[in-house]
C-alpha cells in the first residue's frame, strides 16, 4: 500500500507539473500574439494564437485576439469557421456572438448576423450593441419596421450611441419620413465629434426637401474634413448639375480626379456633366476611361447617351 500510495503521489505531481508548464506556455504565446498583433505582424500573431489555443482551446481573449486578426487579413472563411466551432461549445459568451455577427455583416449573411446578435441578446438582454446588430440585420434583409424597433431599444439602453441614431436616421430616410431621419442626424452631430455619414445623410435629407444650399454646406463641410471623400464629391457634383451650374460640377470633379486618378465613379460623374455641358466627345472618353478602371461601371452608365 506504502508503494502504491507512493507511485501515485509521484504521478500526481508529474501532472501538477506538466498542466503547470502547459500553463507557461500558453501564457507565453497568447502574450507574444498579442504584442504581435499590436505591431502589426499579423502572420506571427496568429500562429502565436493557433498554437495558444491548441493548449487551451476555451479562452475567450485568445480566439476573440485570433478572430480579429484574421479579419485584419480578410481571411473572413477562417475567421467563421473558428467562432462557430467556439460558439458549439461554449454557447454562453455574449462577445463572441457580437463578433461573429459583426463578421456575418461583413460577408452580407444578414440572416446569419440576426442569429448571432439574437444569441447574444439572449445571454445579455440590455446589451446596447446586441440590439444595434440585431437592427442592422433587419434593415439588411429589409425588415424596415423591425429595424426601428431593435434601433430604438439599443437607444432605450444607450442613449448615446451615435452608431444607433445614425443607422436608425438611414432606416427612416429610407421609409421617406425626412423630418424624423433629420432629428437622428442632429443628434449624432450635437453629440459628438463632426461625423462624414452623418453629414452625407444631412446634405441628401436637405438636398432631396430643396435645401439646396444647406445641402452643400454639408457637403463642404465633409470635404474639408476629408478631401477623399468620393460620395461628397458625387453628392455635391449631382446638386451642382441640379441647379444648372454645369462648369462649377465639371470643375469639382476635375479636383476630385486629380485627388483619385484611379476612381471609375468620379470619371463617369463627370462624363454625364461634360454631356450636360455639350460636350460629347470629352464625355465619351470618360466613359471610357470609367470602364476601363471598372468594367462593371459599363451596365451602370449604359444608356446615358440614349436619355440625353
Amino acid at each position: 500500500m506504502g508503494f502504491l500510495s507512493s507511485l501515485l503521489g509521484k504521478n500526481e505531481q508529474k501532472n501538477d507539473r506538466q498542466q503547470q508548464q502547459e500553463q507557461r506556455n500558453f501564457d507565453i504565446l497568447k502574450y507574444d500574439g498579442i504584442r504581435a498583433r499590436n505591431i502589426g505582424q499579423l502572420p506571427y500573431a496568429i500562429r502565436c494564437f493557433e498554437e495558444a489555443l491548441a493548449l487551451n482551446g476555451s479562452d475567450v481573449e485568445t480566439v476573440l485576439c485570433l478572430a480579429k486578426s484574421y479579419l485584419q487579413l480578410q481571411r473572413l472563411t477562417d475567421a467563421r469557421t473558428l467562432l462557430e466551432q467556439f460558439v458549439e461549445r461554449e454557447t454562453g459568451q455574449p462577445q463572441i456572438w457580437l463578433t461573429l455577427a459583426h463578421l456575418c455583416f461583413l460577408q452580407e449573411d444578414y440572416t446569419g448576423m440576426g442569429k448571432a446578435a439574437g444569441q447574444a441578446i439572449a445571454l445579455d438582454e440590455r446589451n446596447p450593441l446586441a440590439h444595434y446588430l440585431a437592427g442592422k440585420a433587419a434593415y439588411g434583409e429589409q425588415n424596415f419596421l423591425q429595424a426601428i424597433v431593435l434601433l430604438t431599444q439599443a437607444l432605450s439602453y444607450d442613449e448615446t450611441l451615435a452608431d444607433a441614431y445614425l443607422l436608425r436616421a438611414e432606416v427612416l430616410w429610407h421609409m421617406g419620413q425626412a423630418k424624423d431621419a433629420l432629428e437622428d442626424v442632429e443628434k449624432v452631430l450635437s453629440a459628438a465629434e463632426p461625423s462624414e455619414e452623418a453629414l452625407l445623410l444631412k446634405s441628401e435629407i436637405l438636398a432631396t426637401t430643396g435645401d439646396t444650399d444647406a445641402a452643400a454646406t454639408c457637403l463642404d463641410a465633409v470635404l474639408e474634413m476629408n478631401p477623399f471623400n468620393e460620395k461628397a464629391y458625387r453628392l455635391k457634383g449631382n446638386l451642382l448639375l441640379l441647379t444648372r451650374q454645369t462648369e462649377d460640377a465639371l470643375r469639382l470633379y476635375d479636383e476630385a480626379i486629380d485627388l483619385m486618378p484611379e476612381n471609375s465613379l468620379l470619371y463617369a460623374e463627370r462624363g454625364r456633366a461634360r454631356l450636360q455641358a455639350g460636350d460629347k466627345e470629352g464625355s465619351i472618353a470618360d466613359i471610357k476611361k470609367a470602364i476601363e478602371l471598372n468594367p462593371a461601371c459599363e451596365q451602370r452608365i449604359s444608356g446615358t447617351f440614349d436619355n440625353h
